[in-house]
């Protein structure tokens, strides 16, 4: 193989009561990554499109090429590979745009070398571009987006990642605003300490929701979709955050909750006519505020990357 092209899905972090350990992916959006192996022997960046020229294209900078050149530096490989980067996803929207290209990254170039990794082998080096990307090696987004799923972070150290089986027709509905809400922000205003009985209601809702989506009960899932430690305190960041669950939890979701840092926010449903429903009323209940937003609906992507074209 000379060449190959693929999509990496977005991701919803956090998962209302599962912070730093608890992600899925979705269908829709993604980034789209074309990697070809060249006679020079660097990683280099040829373009990128759909970020409107806020990404580095230097390889020591970019959550692509970095993984890339950890990947190859780890097998002992001097290949040369030009890249070519499509960002399908807003930058900063709380849907893992960076672990979308990382993930693509790390798929495509174990592709590309002949698949001397499991996907599990090869999640720190895409782990690598959301250091490069946020400063810290969170796996939340970029394990989902290279797994797919659901996927639990049950340790960093060791890492020990572990795919959550998905109810067959479990939705997700997510709604981008046309806001800004700076990561750093989102996560320097949380506090240091947590009290017990918050902290002891939040370990039963991870319990139970992992319990709920084992057990395709969609009851217990949303029961256990409750955030008493985060959400209330990122949700003042978020203009409309309370309109916007008001219209989800009217219209039938099983639970609300925000992607990742925000401003992104997301719901799950028993089917799709109901999670278009959602994305409907989110998007009107934005409307009335005056601010403009992106709805995506699809099913859990139980699947991650895919191969749109190799040769």
């Amino acid at each position: 193989m000379e060449k190959i092209k693929v999509f990496a899905p977005a991701t919803v972090a956090n998962v209302t009561c599962g912070f730093d350990v608890l992600g899925f992916a979705v269908n829709a959006p993604g980034d789209i990554i074309e990697l070809q192996k060249a006679d020079h022997n660097e990683v280099r960046i040829l373009s990128i499109t759909g970020d409107n020229g806020r990404l580095p294209k230097d390889a020591e900078k970019n959550t692509a090429s970095v993984v890339i050149k950890a990947f190859l530096e780890a097998i002992g490989s001097k290949q040369g590979i030009d890249i070519h980067l499509e960002k399908q996803m807003p930058l900063g929207s709380g849907m893992g745009s960076s672990a979308a290209s990382s993930a693509a990254a790390a798929f495509a170039i174990n592709k590309l070398m002949g698949e001397p990794m499991s996907m599990k082998e090869a999640l720190p080096f895409a782990m690598e571009g959301e250091r490069i990307a946020c400063g810290a090696a969170h796996a939340d987004n970029v394990a989902p987006a290279l797994l797919g799923g659901f996927v639990l972070i049950r340790s960093y150290d060791p890492l020990d990642v572990i795919k959550i089986k998905t109810p067959e027709h479990l939705y997700s509905t997510i709604v981008h605003p046309h806001i800004e809400v700076n990561t750093k922000d989102a996560r320097n205003i949380l506090r240091g300490q947590v009290p017990l009985d918050k902290a002891v209601k939040q370990w039963g809702n991870v319990g139970g929701l992992i319990a709920g989506l084992l057990q395709s009960d969609y009851e217990m899932i949303s029961n256990s979709m409750e955030d008493t430690i985060i959400e209330p305190i990122r949700s003042i960041l978020i203009p409309g955050y309370d309109v916007a669950k008001a219209a989800a939890l009217k219209n039938n979701a099983l639970g609300f909750g925000i992607s990742g840092s925000g401003p992104s926010m997301f719901t799950l449903s028993q089917n799709e006519k109901t999670a278009k429903k959602i994305g409907e009323s989110m998007r009107d209940a934005y409307k009335q505020l005056g601010i403009g937003s992106d709805v995506y609906t699809s099913k859990v992507n139980d699947e991650g990357p895919i191969i749109l074209y190799s040769e």
